[in-house]
């Protein structure tokens, strides 16, 4: 017999050579079920864990016999010719080792041949890749169910942007009314801008030129309307004002109020003139009596008309005077002497002007206060008019004079 399958070797290796990719193939194909397998295998392991020791037993039972009248059988048939070395394989994947044999499988019944105590053989592990020999007589084993596809996230759909309309272009209208003055479009009349470029149909009339003042600051026009509008206001009501107060001043009743106003604030000093002189006197009373400080000597006077001026060292701001008329403050002796119920103040500034005021006194002793308000005096003259108890062998009398000036 080895002779023979020697001599028929050759032939058998180009066969098998021939055969050779069908049979890479299929390893190919079983090494990629390998897994499947190995899932299946491990779900029946424990499929048996669970069925219990008894189960267990009985499949046990059962192998032995298969095994013995196998061998039984095909012992007498002549072993086939070596098969080719296989290919180098894959590393096999973990096999479970099937749990010991449970107690119940030694202790068995008494009717068991002693062939079925004897330890069962534990079958080789099968390498990957390669598919194991089935028992005769026993069920095909099923093809392990595959597992379904993996269940992947659904990505975001990607934006997409609409497409553009294409819209028609409208049929030229047939418009009635003046033309555009840019394009010459003809637009209905109550359009306010033309229709195809947008252009004002009516515009507005270009403004007239400003006149020279209005370009001169702060009457300037902004360039953004309301800009500046309260600012300019402002200023234009103070140059206003200012311009009210320089021509009130400048006039003669605005400046006389400005003064009047000051002399009030600062008050009154007394000032003593220099000297003073008379244009006609009574022997024993000159005119200096009317500046010693006693109101019982006085300055007589010869009749009405008669004028008395004082002179002051520089000019001053004449504020008030103060006149007591008569010869005395007591009655009697008032009454005794003529005085004048009317004088006139004519007084006489640092450039020359002369100003004039009517002072009218009452017919009574004691002094009388008259103010004046004349500014830059220099000298000041007095004149009696209007006589009163003027008798023959009395004459005019005036007892006391005062001047104050601005403090």
């Amino acid at each position: 017999m080895r002779g023979a399958s020697d001599a028929v070797a050759p032939g058998g290796d180009v066969a098998r050579a021939a055969d050779a990719p069908e049979r890479a193939e299929g390893r190919v194909r079983r090494a990629a079920d390998a897994p499947d397998r190995a899932e299946g295998r491990v779900r029946r392991a424990a499929d048996a864990v669970t069925e219990g020791p008894d189960a267990w037993a009985g499949r046990l039972r059962r192998a032995v016999r298969d095994g013995l009248s196998g061998s039984g059988s095909h012992g007498s048939e002549s072993a086939p010719p070596a098969a080719p070395p296989a290919p180098a394989q894959e590393p096999a994947p973990p096999v479970v080792s099937a749990p010991p044999n449970p107690p119940a499988a030694q202790a068995s019944s008494p009717t068991t041949p002693p062939a079925a105590q004897a330890p069962a053989p534990v079958p080789p592990a099968v390498p990957q890749g390669s598919v194991p020999p089935r028992r005769p007589g026993a069920p095909a084993e099923e093809a392990p169910e595959a597992d379904p596809a993996p269940v992947r996230p659904v990505l975001p759909g990607r934006p997409v942007a609409p497409r553009p309309v294409v819209r028609p272009l409208p049929e030229p209208e047939e418009a009635e009314g003046e033309p555009c003055p840019n394009c010459g479009t003809l637009n209905p009349p109550d359009r306010r801008f033309c229709r195809r470029c947008a252009a004002p149909l009516n515009p507005a009339p270009a403004r007239a030129a400003l006149p020279w003042w209005r370009t001169i600051w702060p009457f300037r026009r902004r360039v953004r309307a309301g800009s500046g509008r309260f600012k300019r206001l402002l200023v234009i009501l103070l140059v206003v004002a200012v311009l009210a107060v320089g021509v009130f001043f400048a006039l003669p009743a605005g400046r006389g109020l400005f003064e009047d106003t000051k002399d009030k604030l600062d008050g009154a000093k007394s000032i003593r003139p220099t000297h003073a002189t008379a244009s006609a006197q009574i022997p024993g009373h000159p005119a200096a009596n009317t500046l010693d400080g006693l109101n019982n000597r006085y300055w007589a006077a010869p009749s009405a008309g008669a004028t008395i001026t004082y002179t002051f060292a520089k000019p001053i701001r004449l504020v008030d005077v103060i006149i007591t008329n008569g010869a005395s403050t007591t009655l009697k002796q008032y009454q005794a002497e003529g005085r004048a119920l009317t004088i006139d103040l004519d007084t006489t500034s640092s450039n020359g002007t002369t100003h004039h005021q009517e002072l009218t006194l009452d017919d009574r002793p004691g002094d009388q206060t008259f103010t004046t308000g004349v500014s830059d005096v220099t000298t000041a003259r007095l004149t009696l008019r209007a006589p009163a108890g003027l008798t023959k062998g009395h004459h005019l009398a005036l007892a006391e004079v005062e001047f104050f000036r601005r403090g």
